[in-house]
Formats: C-alpha cells, structure tokens, sequence
C-alpha cells in the first residue's frame, strides 16, 4: 500500500513538474486572443510585478510561449503566470513576444502573438487607495490598504471597523501623501470620532479642521511639497440620486472653499471663500509656488428652497473651471487667482488637476457637468501643455466608461486612474506610461498573482496614490489615535475675513 501510494505521489509530481511544450502541429488563426486582463501591447515599468492573464476562450489546454532576446518561457495552463525569476529574465530586453496555443479536441490552433513593451523608467514601488463596495449603503465596510506594484503583497493601512460599533459608525476618506512619503501622510475619519488624521514623520495627530469661519473640517487635501502646510476644500456636500439615468448617484457641492493649514502652529488661513463661487480639489505645482484648484460659478436664485436643493434643481448648471494663485512661501501669502482652462465655455467641466512632476502637464478628469466624475459614464482625462496652453483629451488613455480619479507617478513617467472600463461598474486601477512629450500608452490593470482576482472581488479602488515605500505603523496605531480627543484648529488672526482677491 504505502508502495502504491509513493508509486502515485511520483506520478502526480512528475506531471506537475513536466516541461511545457509548443505543439509541433497547429491550425494559424488570424487574430489575437481573447485575454483577460487584457495586457496585448502594453508598456510596463521595468520594476512591475509578473503580468499574470488567462485565455478567455474556452480550450481543452492552452501553452504560452514568451520570448525576449536570448529567454524564453514555455508554460502550460489555462492562467498563465510566469514566476518572477522568468519574468526577471524576460524584462530585460525592450519586449516581450508572447504566443498563445489553445487545443479544442485534438487540433491545436496558435494566436497571433502580441507584444509587451518594457519601460527603463520605473514606478514607485506601492500603491494606495481605498476598498470600498460600490454603493452608498455599506460605506462602514472599507479599508485603506497599500499594495506593493513589484509583488503581489497587500497591507492593511485601515480598516474602518476597528472604530465602528454597532451604533456609531465611522467612515475614512481622502488618504494622502506629501509627494509619496509613507511617513507623511493624512486621511479623514468622519461621524463616529472623526477628525484628520496626519501621520508626519512617524508621529500621529488628530486635528479637528472646523472652525466657526468655515464650511465644514478640511475634505480634498493637498500636501505642499516643500513646506509642512497642506490645502484643503472645505465643502458642504449631498449626494441624490437619479431615477430616469444610467449614472444613478451623484455628489454635489452646495458650498466649497480652500483652506490652508499648519500642523506646526495649528492655524487655519482662508485662502478663497466667495459665496458665489465652490472652489475644491486644491493642487501645488511641484516648486510649490502655484496652487492649482477647481471653481464654479454658481449664483442662488431661489428663494422659496434650501440651497442644496437648488443645486439639484440645477445640476447641469455645474460647471467647473481651473484655475491658479501663486503662493509666496516666505510670507505664506496668494496672490489673484488666474484662469488655467475654461472648460464652461467649450460646455465642460474639468476636476482634479494633477501638475507632473517637471511641471509641464497638467492632466484633468473632464465631464459634462459635476464634480464628482467618478460616477460619470462620459468622463474621460484630458492632458494640458502648461508651455503652450494646448489641451486634449487622452484618447490613447480613455475608454468608453469612467476615467475619474488620477495621480503622477513621482518620476513623471506614470499615470494611475481609476477606471471602471471592464464592467462599468467597479474602479479598478489602470496604469499608463507618459513620454517627455505628453503621450501616453495603452493602460493595463493592476497585476495580481490570480489573473481572475479581481473579476471575483466586489470591491472598487478608491483614490489610487503613489507611495515611495509602505506605511509602517499598522492599524491598530491609528485605531488607537482616532479614539483621542482631536485637538481643535484655530483660525490665524491675519486671515481677511469673506475677501477674495481676483484677477
């Protein structure tokens, strides 16, 4: 008995360890195969984790054979998923060549191989964003995690239910970073023992944001990326949801200013707060001496509703524009603001600007109306030349579907958005390379170890942000931060009370 057991053990590991072989026989086909993800022609950074995919055809068995200069890599399986040490080798030359052999029966038939481009530039090496399931009712149910791009490795930065209980809940939103830096780093927690938790150099604080002068604590942050000051949108924000519409659920701004905050000093400075204009989604050029954000002129005209019913009332009527202000970081002072792109008069609206890091891009989320794009079927991103004011949409980039939430790699070489191209329905994040003259590449999904993970994970990518390395304390430290008492900001003294400087 233990004979034949031994007898079947060495059977079943020689058959596992067999060497994969092209078929000598087979039928060309005429067209590439149907591959999820789909990674045909496709440039990725040369520190990118094995692009792992599968045949979405069915096949009896199916054979892959990569190529690139001297390597080459026969697997057999319906998932093809070359391990790092063959992916190591094959990413040394320019490309890869990839073939596909699929067998129905006994007549194998081969695909057209595709190419797989590979970039000298790297990316940083992880990722982080929010888990969240794409709905309005199971917000509780969600995570901060980091995700390791040059493996397969995910961490839990946050999980929102350390703090939830069965009658308060908590929600975490807006993660961010100063310029990648794992060690400084911020993210809201809301209702149940809310505040801004900043993270600077190892060090927690949890800050209360609202003073009786402005709308609400700081929402969009960004980090200035010389000075430890950070601008937030202060904003007074709804959701509502349309009944006779493919984009069901929409968020709006009733109210929205720009703050500026100073963690060493723990004062707030009001940067915009015209009533007739909702300024969100603050941005700093990479000298920090621009502040970039996003306004729209809205005039309330109706007396007889609430105002958040007014924009509901008048949604399309939202209409975003970009604009600037300098910044002197001496004097810690703006100047007039000054029109970047009006998107109003060719009838669109742009959000989320995101400067690149040599300072010469400017690349937007550009819809018909609105400010939250996520949730916009027609939003696509768009790519402005700051040296000659030229702007277009990022056709290489978009798909059919939404294209929302983006961030720059800290080289300037990458792109990451957010986008719910596959199935309309989850955001998943989607990397491009972007040359020194603006163009991008065809955009692939976040690899992972299963090519079938994330057809089988109800979860969309919230936010997805570089980082330079991972956040080390673990969630439990922030847990145990947020249960403090938030330390309330104040508002500097010298801030002009309900001004605005224009140009």
């Amino acid at each position: 008995m233990k004979r034949l057991v031994f007898f079947l053990f060495t059977v079943a590991l020689m058959a596992a360890c067999r060497q994969a072989e092209v078929p000598a026989e087979y039928t060309q086909l005429n067209n590439q195969p149907n591959i999820y993800p789909d990674y045909q022609g496709v440039t990725v950074p040369v520190n990118m984790a094995p692009l792992h995919f599968q045949l979405m055809t069915a096949a009896d068995e199916v054979v892959a054979r990569f190529r690139s200069a001297d390597e080459e890599v026969v697997l057999s399986g319906p998932k093809v998923c070359p391990d790092f040490d063959q992916w190591d080798a094959l990413k040394q030359a320019d490309s890869i060549s990839v073939e596909l052999f699929a067998r129905q029966g006994e007549q194998w038939q081969r695909y057209e191989p595709f190419q797989i481009y590979v970039s000298k530039d790297s990316i940083d090496p992880w990722l982080t964003y929010r888990l969240i399931s794409p709905s309005y009712v199971t917000y509780e149910e969600l995570t901060l995690n980091q995700r390791c791009l040059e493996t397969y490795e995910e961490r839990v930065i946050y999980d929102n239910m350390l703090c939830s209980t069965e009658n308060d809940g908590q929600c975490i939103n807006c993660h961010h970073s100063q310029l990648g830096n794992p060690r400084r780093t911020q993210f809201h927690a809301r209702q149940n023992l809310g505040g801004t938790m900043l993270q600077i150099d190892g060090q927690l604080h949890k800050v209360n944001l609202k003073t009786p002068q402005t709308i609400s604590a700081g929402v969009y942050p960004a980090w200035h990326p010389v000075e430890n000051i950070i601008a937030y949108s202060t904003n007074k924000t709804m959701q509502s949801f349309h009944t006779r519409d493919a984009d069901k659920i929409e968020v709006l701004d009733s109210q929205s200013d720009l703050i500026l905050y100073d963690p060493e000093t723990n004062e707030v400075s009001i940067v915009e707060n015209d009533s007739t204009e909702f300024e969100t989604f603050p941005c700093w050029s990479p000298d920090g001496k621009w502040l970039y954000y996003c306004s729209a002129h809205f005039e309330f005209r109706d007396t007889a509703n609430s105002h958040d019913a007014e924009c509901i009332m008048r949604y399309k009527e939202l209409k975003y524009n970009v604009y600037r202000k300098s910044f002197d970081v001496q004097t810690r002072t703006f100047g007039p603001r000054q029109m970047v792109f009006n998107a109003d008069s060719l009838g669109f609206s742009a959000t989320l600007p995101r400067v690149s890091p040599d300072g010469r891009f400017l690349l937007l989320a550009v819809g018909e109306w609105g400010t939250f794009h996520i949730w916009h079927r027609d939003a696509d991103l768009w790519l402005m030349n700051l040296e000659g004011d030229s702007i277009r949409p990022m056709e290489e980039v978009n798909s059919p579907s939404v294209e929302s939430y983006h961030t720059w790699s800290t080289n300037g070489r990458w792109i990451v958005v957010s986008s719910r191209r596959y199935d309309g329905n989850f955001t998943r994040p989607f990397f491009a390379h972007v040359d020194e003259n603006g163009h991008g590449s065809k955009p692939f999904e976040l690899p992972s170890d299963d090519p079938n993970y994330h057809r089988e994970l109800m979860k969309s990518y919230n936010v997805p942000e570089f980082l330079r390395g991972p956040v080390e304390l673990t969630p439990q430290h922030f847990a145990d931060a947020l249960k403090k008492e938030a330390v309330t900001a104040k508002l500097k003294e010298s801030t002009p009370q309900g001004t605005i400087a224009h140009e």
